[in-house]
């Protein structure tokens, strides 16, 4: 009997069905439940989120829905039915059939799921062809259909290229294209957009969102960012420990949440009241540690003016005083990476000055001394990279005790407990390995690793991007309390605004490779601002629902129009992409630093009356974000 809405409306059956699903790990002899006894439904052409911290069994859940375990864990009990099958009940052959086919997985890193070695055409038409759902020619027609729907470049042609000839955000729109090559009947969307930029991020989720809805596909869509979820789900689902803390319609559960962990996540978004991070400002401003004037970098041949062929950074001037926190933000390929490794030595610079304690700092790590290594340290992003997987914890941090302090044996134990204490971990996993630590664990003894050689400046690279809200606002309330506590200076890279604002006293704002705003924390607060600031401030997702549409209305206006631009390199990089650009400046003559009202110094033909009635005039209409 089909079910009606109290409308009279007949419902859509239920496609997903999961009832007392248990997961358990095993180790060492000893077994935990990950997972205990959760239960959910969606219905056909339903998009349901998972949301919770690192840990919460997110990942777990939706594997399940594949009939799948990660290496260690099993699942041990419960129900799981995709339309009418009884996925738990299959054997290996059947869930081979179920995979792709009937369920299909869109994972967190794209790069990770594409073979550099193949054509994306060849990679995104296999799961048809394997399932035999479509010849090779129905495929490949069908794979530029859902390249053109997913709103990627060049559509007819982009699958003739390799997958490190495509963008970050296009490659994970690509594998949403293998996932739907199938005509699956549910999508599994596991943190596809985590470690986009803010600008790449509306173009993926509203790709995705307008495929969901066109082909009516059941998805699950799986993250730790509720302004996200406002904008891609039906219903959420919270969970904590294994467990369903609240699971109900997207508009109750961001408007009146009942459980007090949901109002948590909630909490943890938002950064943007916190007090700066540092310590007290002085009305006498404090000597720069780090001091970059006119710096050129890039990659290739040398011109004549001693400029790569393929420039990077351009003209890029920045200080960072003693004890401050410096933040720089800006889209993937700005130039943020490479700012930090010419810092680190890592990348020669072409041009300009690099100053280091009143000290000009040699480019190169061969022409360094022991103390510039030791007081310039870097944390990466990506932590599961940066340890090393086979070393234990303890021979982690003891390498640059031994390194820098010449410390062994009991010393250097004392040492490591301080370090774990310090970024408040316990002294129980120092005989473990990375591989046993979560993600927000391993990010701390990234952290600590840094701090055994007592820096001066730490150049923090997207150190917070792959974590979740919950366990990356923890590490920007640490990395705070050590800059109050120790005095140390950061150069803070990040997509992400919100935690530039809370952690940084300076904000310096990145567009290929050129500085196109700078100036106090407090220029990302209200406009106006350069335009491009504006974009990546306005590219944030609010918590409420509806927003990406609006944005994405806002976003695809069509610009005024351009002539030929001048052969010109200093000519502003932000003026294809630009709404308030001006035929006969933008595209003719290099822009002048000017200062804006609020302090700011901005690369751009405008003077700051103007920008702020244009982009007052421009601005779009925001409710306010749902409270907690």
């Amino acid at each position: 009997m089909t079910m009606q809405t109290p409308a009279g409306m007949p419902c859509a059956p239920v496609m997903i069905d999961v009832r007392g699903l248990r997961v358990v790990a095993r180790s060492r002899g000893i077994t935990s439940e990950i997972v205990r006894g959760v239960d959910f439904s969606v219905r056909r052409g339903e998009v349901l989120a998972l949301i919770g911290e690192s840990g919460s069994g997110k990942t777990t859940i939706a594997l399940s829905l594949l009939g799948y375990a990660r290496n260690g864990c099993e699942i041990a009990g419960g129900q799981v039915r995709i339309g009418d099958i009884d996925v738990l009940s299959l054997d290996d052959r059947g869930r081979r059939a179920l995979r792709a086919r009937t369920v299909a997985y869109v994972a967190q890193s794209a790069s990770a799921g594409f073979n550099p070695a193949r054509t994306i055409m060849d990679q995104v038409i296999e799961p048809a062809l394997l399932h035999k759902t479509a010849s090779a020619t129905q495929a490949r027609v069908k794979a530029i259909e859902l390249f053109r729907a997913l709103a990627l470049p060049s559509p007819d042609s982009i699958g003739e290229r390799y997958p490190h000839q495509v963008s970050g955000g296009q490659l994970q729109r690509l594998m949403a294209a293998m996932a739907l090559i199938t005509d699956p009947a549910v999508v599994v969307f596991d943190e596809p957009t985590t470690a986009l930029d803010v600008t790449t991020q509306i173009e993926v989720l509203a790709a995705f969102k307008k495929v969901i809805r066109e082909l009516g596909t059941t998805a699950v869509y799986v993250s730790h960012d509720l302004a996200v979820v406002a904008q891609m789900a039906d219903q959420i689902v919270v969970l904590n420990g294994g467990t369903v803390r609240e699971i109900g319609a997207t508009a109750k559960i961001l408007r009146s949440p009942d459980d007090a962990y949901t109002r948590e996540l909630l909490a943890a978004r938002r950064h943007d009241d916190l007090p700066i991070a540092g310590a007290a400002r002085s009305d006498t401003p404090a000597p720069p540690l780090l001091e970059i004037r006119g710096l050129h970098a890039g990659y290739g041949n040398r011109d004549r003016h001693g400029l790569p062929a393929t420039r990077v950074l351009d003209d890029v001037s920045l200080r960072i005083a003693k004890g401050s926190a410096l933040g720089v933000i800006g889209e993937s390929g700005s130039g943020k990476t490479t700012l930090a490794r010419v810092v680190a030595g890592l990348v020669p610079r072409a041009r300009g000055e690099v100053w280091f304690d009143g000290q000009p700092l040699p480019d190169s790590l061969n022409e360094r001394n022991a103390e510039h290594y030791r007081r310039i340290q870097i944390v990466f992003q990506n932590a599961d990279t940066a340890l090393n997987p086979s070393h234990t914890i303890a021979d982690i941090l003891a390498r640059p005790l031994k390194l820098y302090h010449g410390l062994r044996g009991d010393a250097a134990k004392h040492r490591t407990l301080a370090l774990l204490d310090r970024v408040r971990l316990p002294s129980t996993l120092l005989d473990r390995t990375p591989g046993g630590l979560s993600g927000g664990q391993k990010q701390r003894v990234n952290l600590a690793r840094a701090l055994a050689a007592e820096p001066s400046l730490i150049l923090c690279d997207e150190v917070t991007s792959a974590l979740d809200t919950v366990v990356g606002a923890a590490i920007i309330d640490l990395l705070a309390e050590l800059r109050r506590e120790l005095g140390l200076s950061y150069l803070f890279i990040s997509h992400d605004i919100s935690t530039v604002r809370a952690i940084c006293d300076e904000v310096m704002v990145l567009y290929a490779g050129q500085r196109v705003e700078s100036g106090a924390r407090e220029v990302l607060s209200s406009p106006p601002w350069h335009p491009y600031t504006r974009m990546l401030v306005e590219s944030v997702p609010a918590l409420r629902q509806g927003w990406l549409d609006e944005r994405r209305a806002c976003v695809t206006k069509t610009l005024p129009p351009l002539a030929a631009s001048a052969d010109v390199a200093e000519l502003c990089a932000f003026r294809d992409r630009c709404p308030v650009r001006i035929d006969g400046k933008c595209n003719v003559t290099p822009p002048s630093l000017k200062t804006l009202q609020n302090g700011a110094a901005i690369l751009c033909h405008h003077a700051s009356g103007d920008l702020d009635a244009l982009q007052a005039a421009q601005r779009m209409p925001r409710e306010p974000e749902l409270s907690a």
